[in-house]
């Protein structure tokens, strides 16, 4: 499934999806950067490929495996919410 980073241990979290995450925009930079340096290139081209190659997919693929970490700490907030104690009723005006 996915390797386990050593930092991952120490922080509860698993951080190495940003990693890929920032070596492929750079890839993908790079790409829109020969696409509109080419001769037979354009600018228009260099922005569908960072786009289409990086800026979609990257954020659905940043999106589906994030939403593990959402899950739990929508649940750790709820039962957080279970267990405070109830509010004391507001004083009487009279």
């Amino acid at each position: 499934m996915a390797a386990v980073c050593w930092w991952a241990a120490s922080s509860g979290k698993f951080q190495g999806m940003y990693l890929i995450a920032i070596a492929w925009l750079y890839v993908v930079v790079l790409m829109a950067v020969v696409e509109a340096a080419s001769p037979q290139g354009s600018l228009l081209g260099a922005f569908f490929t960072l786009l289409l190659y990086g800026a979609l997919p990257l954020g659905l693929l940043l999106f589906i495996a994030g939403t593990p970490a959402r899950r739990r700490m929508r649940h750790r907030a709820e039962a957080e919410a279970q267990q405070a104690p109830a509010p004391p009723p507001p004083p009487d005006a009279s």
